[in-house]
C-alpha cells in the first residue's frame, strides 16, 4: 500500500455555508482534483482548518471523500488533535474506512520531550496497521524531530512509512532518509521547498497550492519523476508566483479568495479565529492568478 505514497496529493480545503460544512461543494471539488490530474487526496490537513472541526466532523470528511473519490485516488486521512484520546479515536475509525493511509500531527502545545514523542506515536500506531505518517509542522506545533526521534519510532511501528515535512530544512530530509532508508516516504508540506524535497529523495508534495493548481502542481511532480529536470525547474518557476501567493495570510485564507475568483467554489468563508482576505490580499491574489496564467 506504501506504493501509493507519492505523487501530489491535494491537501483539501473545506467550504462552509452558514458556519456548517458545505459538502455539495466539497465534493465538486473532489471531483476537480481527480480531473485535473491530482495523484491523491488529503482530508484534515492544514489547509482543511481542522482545529475549527469537532472530532466528529474531521471522521465524516473522511469518510466523504472515501466515498466520493470511489478509489479513483488513494486517500490520506489526518487526524489534527493535541490530545491523544481524540487522536485515537479518529484513527480507529479511519481503521475502520477504506482510506489507504493516516496521518497524525505532532503533538503541540504541550512541548513533549522526544521520548514523549516515541511513546505517543508508538502507542497510537498500535492502533492501525495502515501505512502511517506523522505530520511534521515545527512552525506551527513547536515540535521538532530529532532524527533519532523518527528512527526510534520505526523500530516499534513498522508500517511508519514517512512524513509530511512542513519545513524547509533539506538537511533534516537527508537525514532521515540516510537514517531510516530510501523507502522512508517524505512529502514536501510547504511549496518553496518542493522542489529540493523531491530531488534530495522526497517522494512528492501535499501543499495547498494544489487547490488552486492541480494540474501545474501535479505535472511538477511527473516532470521530475520522469528525470525531466529542466521542465521540472520550468513548471517550479512558473509557480513561483502561487507558491509565494499562499502564504500572503494564514493558509487557507488566500487559497480560498483564489478558488472563490476561478468560480470554483461559491463563498470563501472560514470558522473563527481565521476571517475572509482582506481587500489588498485580494488584489495581490488577482496579480497572482495572472501571474501564473489562471486569469
Amino acid at each position: 500500500m506504501t506504493d501509493k505514497l507519492r505523487g501530489a496529493y491535494c491537501p483539501l480545503i473545506v467550504p462552509f455555508k452558514g458556519g456548517k460544512i458545505d459538502y455539495d461543494t466539497y465534493g465538486q471539488l473532489i471531483e476537480r482534483q481527480i480531473a485535473e490530474g491530482t495523484h491523491g487526496l488529503l482530508v484534515n490537513a492544514t489547509s482543511g482548518e481542522p482545529t475549527m472541526l469537532s472530532v466528529e466532523e474531521r471522521g465524516d470528511l473522511a469518510e466523504f471523500v472515501v466515498k466520493t473519490a470511489k478509489g479513483r485516488r488513494p486517500v490520506c486521512a489526518g487526524t489534527a488533535s493535541e490530545s491523544f484520546e481524540q487522536s485515537a479515536s479518529l484513527v480507529d475509525r479511519f481503521d475502520r474506512i477504506d482510506v489507504d493511509s493516516i496521518v497524525v500531527v505532532t503533538p503541540f502545545y504541550s512541548a513533549p520531550p522526544q521520548r514523549g514523542a516515541v511513546e505517543y506515536f508508538a502507542k497510537l500506531g498500535a492502533h492501525t496497521k495502515k501505512p502511517f505518517l506523522i505530520y511534521h509542522i515545527p512552525g506551527r506545533s513547536g515540535f521538532t524531530f530529532a532524527i533519532d526521534t523518527l528512527a526510534a519510532i520505526k523500530d516499534k511501528v513498522p508500517h511508519f512509512a514517512g512524513l509530511k515535512n512542513t519545513d524547509a530544512d533539506m538537511g533534516f530530509v537527508t537525514g532521515a532518509i540516510a537514517k531510516i532508508g530510501r523507502d522512508f516516504r517524505i512529502f514536501a508540506g510547504l511549496e518553496l521547498p518542493t522542489l529540493p524535497t523531491l530531488s534530495v529523495g522526497g517522494c512528492g508534495m501535499m501543499i495547498t497550492a494544489s487547490n488552486v493548481a492541480p494540474k501545474l502542481v501535479s505535472q511538477l511532480y511527473e516532470a521530475f519523476a520522469k528525470g525531466d529536470s529542466k521542465l521540472a525547474t520550468e513548471i517550479n518557476l512558473k509557480l513561483y508566483p502561487l507558491f509565494r501567493g499562499v502564504a500572503f495570510e494564514s493558509s487557507p485564507i488566500p487559497v480560498k479568495y483564489m478558488l472563490r475568483r476561478l468560480g470554483a467554489m461559491k463563498a470563501n468563508e472560514h470558522r473563527l479565529p481565521l476571517v475572509s482576505a482582506a481587500p489588498e490580499t485580494e488584489k495581490q491574489l488577482d496579480m497572482v492568478l495572472a501571474d501564473v496564467g489562471l486569469i
